[in-house]
């Protein structure tokens, strides 16, 4: 292990709910209707997270072991987060 290392990147998704930045698959919008039908499908396999606190959901993060993570945050936004997290992480090894 390298020093200073604190274990794998976690990235927050909002209202506290982190997600390991190395399982995320991608981050899509919910409004097509290609999502809609994975957000179900989801929902039946029991591998549905809901992470919007109530709130309307503005993304949808699809991870590595096929489980469908809802935000309220913009798709921009968590993106952002995630590069901000690989500049640190960047930084931190050189």
């Amino acid at each position: 292990m390298k020093k200073g290392y604190l274990g794998p990147a976690l990235v927050n998704i909002g209202f506290g709910n982190v997600v390991t930045a190395s399982k995320v698959v991608a981050i899509v919008t919910p409004g097509s209707a290609p999502m809609k039908r994975l957000r179900e499908e989801a929902r039946k396999q029991g591998k549905l997270v809901d992470a919007t606190e109530g709130r309307r959901t503005r993304s949808i993060i699809v991870t590595d072991s096929d489980h469908i993570i809802l935000s309220a945050l913009q798709v921009e936004t968590i993106t952002q987060r995630f590069f901000e997290g690989k500049t640190e992480t960047d930084e931190e090894e050189e």
